[in-house]
């Protein structure tokens, strides 16, 4: 009896077609981290580590009175899920955006939203190896090309040697968010890695603040340092900067996060990593809104080029690295 060389080769799973109502939130998600950047600006003479923990804990209890609304169980963290939570609060919630608010000090808006664009070459290679696959090849040929886009949109800008590393750090943050989530999403989904992301960042921010942040001067006796600091801090925030704060709070944090990690719980984290393109091209919106110029010739083609990307990274072809 003969065997066919057909019949012997080893079958490739096509990589599935992804559906728009698992995108849509991750879509969403992304341009609202986008418009983030923008706003954070406001926070660069504020007391850092305090109003971001200040946003933080804002988030946490949001998030937990939703989650009771929906009926959503909060499981606890146990053994090595401390572990990867704790990785991305660090990276994902304190230096991100410790990166992003001293960033924009010494660069335009552009050069930090662009390097947070870059992210999906990272995530195409390494997130398909913590989810037990292998990268897909169609994947990584459309990253570069969501990264060329998002480049084209917000272009080079103004920076410093500092800014360049706060973008780099900024880069490697972004990608922390999510591939340190991978491991826990199983278990807490994306409520849960949202809620212990979010209240351990506002701890470790809290401590931050009340150790490291610079003691206020101008009271009655003298200097103040500790919790005397930090709440002063806090007091000598403006109205401006309490609006932004509310908003990374409410809108950039308690419900991007939640729309994030339903998107790469349903898609997987290499072809949720490409719908990072679109925060580049949110911050350029932003802007515009706030009274920047409107976009010019190459904005549209890195518009063009980010959505030609998308499209070839999250429709279904072949799954082979």
């Amino acid at each position: 009896m003969s065997t066919s060389a057909s019949s012997t080769a080893p079958s490739v799973a096509p990589m599935p077609s992804v559906s728009p109502r698992d995108l849509a939130p991750g879509v969403i998600g992304m341009a609202l981290v986008g418009s983030s950047v923008t706003v954070s600006r406001s926070l660069v003479g504020a007391p850092l580590f305090a109003s971001q923990a200040v946003r933080y804990a804002a988030a946490a209890l949001i998030l937990i009175a939703l989650a009771r609304v929906a009926g959503v169980p909060l499981l606890r963290p146990r053994g090595r899920e401390w572990l990867w939570l704790a990785g991305i609060a660090g990276t994902g919630l304190v230096l991100f955006n410790v990166a992003v608010v001293r960033g924009v000090a010494h660069a335009e808006p552009a050069v930090i939203a662009v390097a947070v664009a870059s992210v999906p070459i990272l995530l195409g290679l390494v997130g398909p190896l913590l989810e037990g696959g292998r990268p897909s090849r169609r994947v990584l040929l459309a990253a570069p090309v969501v990264v060329a886009g998002a480049v084209l949109v917000e272009g080079t800008g103004r920076t410093d040697a500092a800014g360049v590393g706060w973008a780099a750090l900024a880069l490697a943050c972004e990608a922390g968010f999510t591939l340190l989530a991978v491991p826990v999403l199983g278990r807490h989904g994306a409520w849960g890695v949202s809620v212990h992301a979010v209240w351990l960042g506002a701890v470790m921010l809290a401590g931050l603040a009340v150790f490291t942040e610079r003691p206020v001067s101008g009271t009655a006796s003298g200097p103040v340092s500790g919790p005397a600091a930090f709440a002063a801090g806090l007091g000598s925030l403006t109205g401006g900067q309490w609006a932004a704060v509310g908003y990374l709070a409410v809108l950039v944090t308690a419900v991007a996060f939640l729309l994030w990690y339903r998107t790469v719980a349903a898609v997987g984290s290499g072809r949720a990593g490409l719908l990072t393109g679109v925060a580049p091209l949110a911050a350029a919106g932003a802007g515009m809104l706030g009274g920047g110029a409107a976009p010019g010739p190459a904005v549209w083609l890195g518009l063009a080029v980010v959505i030609a990307g998308l499209a070839l990274g999250l429709r279904g072809g072949d799954a082979r690295a």
